[in-house]
């Protein structure tokens, strides 16, 4: 968890917190400190500071630190020990063993697999799902890292000690560790006289030298020395015990693949974009959207995120589901009491709140490999949006209460919807079928009452009598009610009332002379403000920030310093090829300046 982070730390800052508040939230959180152990842990007059830090994923961490030493995590609302305080109070959590080499993996990022755990002859603690452990070396009480179970006990040893064993949070030299003195951890002694440690029965000519080898001298095992720099015949040693571990997941995973491709086998292809769907869903939740990224529309999602996550060799195609619609899974998913999906704009969507501690997002486990190449592509966030598609927009009519007689000989009635092309023909169709067509000029048509009373005013009822074409067919379209259908990339189309709005560019003076270029309605068009915003930040080295647009509640504006129409226009015409009538503003671009 703490591999990564970003550099941006906030200024540490000292708060003189409410201790007695403090205090009960840690004697919730971990029961077992006695009164004089949470006194001590939360001392009275000792400062604690506060320090504030964000993730690789930015994800907002609240640290307390107490003599230096970082103590306690915070991560929404909830209280997570660190390893300085359980070097201190080494009893507080449950504690799962591995050998020493796994250390090293932890403090790289991985989580700890159950091949990797080491099973004591006393068994394990029993642990449900999700309750917090503590992972200890071999021959050493000391934990050296904080995870939470991702299997019951009763789940691991019915699995065969295979797969994902715990979500690590937190390890012994890791970032967060590093915020303290950075000292080793001390040897405490094994709580159990005969720490002998089971492994499968493949194992057992392994397991012969391990218990030699950690037995020996189990009260003055140095951490440090075993997890970094191993003496020749130890090492040798790890190095067999560290192979022997990897193979026992190579195992796992190929015991796990072949049941699955079993599994896959008997599921129809329905079934199986059904599982994708699912599967990407919840990795883009877990591993790409942000809570800084709400309200969040779900084309985006579906089209930056979702698919991002899709596996090699795989495609989501919505239309193989069982959904038919990604509107209709998403609907799924909100009943789910997942996610929340709001409609902030006409006919836009938008994903408003997610709920990160539902037990599906948490139970979700990370396809193996996926890491890597998860990684290229977020370091491309710019090449996913160019695969953005503009939407197509087409201007409908609905027949209006006062057209209605023009229209009711052809079967449409009030509200009926209709193209441009469809009204032409049918108003044609009419003027045919009354012999309306002037005899002595086609160039004009002849206005009967019908027509008087639907295309003409009442000061022009007396005084015209025939109309050209063209002018009859603006007319008539004139007076119906304008209408648009917008058709975004693999959804269906949308019809929202009236003519649709123009992305918005304007430009406003600020204080010291400062011109911003502020931009609005890109959701209208699928596009997601905050990562155009992005875009345009690295591309012209400017502030670029989303604020609410004044006088409403639930939409944003784009706002960035200086005269950027220029870039605006290159692009919004040239790389996502929106029509130049959709955007208005872009005549305000700056001119360039005279040759004197």
């Amino acid at each position: 968890y703490f591999k990564r982070w970003s550099a941006q730390l906030c200024n540490t800052s000292v708060i003189y917190l409410p201790r007695r508040k403090l205090r009960t939230d840690v004697a919730a959180a971990f029961p077992n400190l006695s009164p004089e152990q949470l006194t001590e842990f939360i001392p009275n007059k000792e400062e604690l500071n506060v320090i504030k830090i964000y993730t690789h994923k930015g994800e907002a961490v609240t640290v307390y630190t107490n003599s230096k030493n970082p103590v306690l995590f915070e991560i929404e609302k909830a209280l997570y020990p660190t390893v300085y305080t359980l070097w201190a109070y080494p009893d507080l959590l449950p504690a799962f063993s591995t050998w020493p080499p796994v250390l090293q993996k932890l403090a790289g990022g991985a989580d700890l697999m159950l091949p990797g755990v080491a099973v004591p002859s006393s068994g394990f603690p029993q642990v449900e799902r999700g309750t917090l452990c503590a992972v200890t070396l071999l021959g050493n009480r000391a934990p050296v890292a904080v995870g939470v179970a991702n299997m019951s006990t009763t789940e691991m040893l019915a699995a065969g000690m295979k797969g994902k064993g715990f979500a690590i949070l937190h390890t012994y030299m890791d970032y967060l560790w590093e915020l303290g003195d950075k000292s080793s951890p001390p040897t405490l002694a094994p709580s159990v006289a005969d720490p002998a440690e089971k492994e499968s029965p493949e194992d057992e000519e392994e397991q012969e030298p391990v218990i030699s080898c950690m037995a020996d001298p189990p009260q003055h095992v140095d951490i440090a020395d075993l997890s970094l720099k191993e003496q020749d015949g130890c090492a040798r040693l790890m190095g067999k015990e560290e192979l022997n571990e990897n193979r026992a997941p190579e195992r796992a995973e190929d015991d796990s693949a072949e049941v699955q491709s079993e599994a896959e086998d008997s599921r129809t292809p329905q079934e199986q974009m059904d599982e994708l769907f699912n599967q990407c869903f919840f990795h883009a939740l877990k591993c790409k959207v942000k809570k800084s990224d709400l309200p969040l529309l779900t084309s985006t999602f579906l089209r930056s995120h979702m698919v991002s996550c899709c596996p090699a060799g795989q495609q989501l195609d919505i239309k193989k589901s069982s959904y038919k619609k990604f509107s209709r899974f998403l609907q799924c998913m909100q009943h789910q009491k997942i996610l929340q999906v709001k409609e902030l704009n006409k006919g836009v969507e938008s994903i408003v709140e997610v709920d990160w501690k539902h037990p599906d997002i948490k139970a979700f486990i990370v396809p193996e490999g996926f890491s890597s190449a998860t990684a290229a592509q977020e370091s491309k966030s710019e090449d996913r949006e160019q695969s953005y598609h503009a939407p197509e927009i087409i201007p409908l009519y609905g027949v209006s209460a006062k057209m209605i007689p023009l229209f009711q000989e052809s079967g449409h009635r009030k509200g009926s919807i209709l193209s441009s092309s469809e009204v032409r023909n049918i108003v044609i169709n009419y003027v045919k079928a009354n012999e309306l067509v002037d005899e002595t000029n086609k160039n004009f048509v002849k206005v009967n009452a019908i027509l008087c009373d639907c295309l003409l005013d009442k000061s022009e009822q007396d005084e015209i009598t025939n109309l050209k074409w063209d002018d009859l067919l603006s007319r008539c379209l004139e007076r119906l009610q304008p209408l648009h259908q917008v058709t975004f990339f693999g959804q269906e189309p949308i019809v929202r009332k009236g003519n649709i709005e123009p992305i918005s560019i304007t430009i406003a003076q600020r204080s010291s002379n400062k011109k911003v270029t502020i931009i609005k309605n890109l959701e209208l068009y699928g596009l997601d403000p905050q990562c155009v915003a992005n875009i345009l930040q690295q591309r012209v080295q400017a502030s670029a920030t989303i604020t609410p647009v004044p006088g409403t509640k639930d939409r944003v504006q784009v706002q960035i310093q200086g005269n950027q129409i220029h870039h605006l226009a290159k692009m919004l015409l040239e790389e996502y090829h929106l029509p130049r009538k959709y955007i208005q503003g872009l005549e305000k671009a700056p001119k360039p300046g005279r040759k004197k």
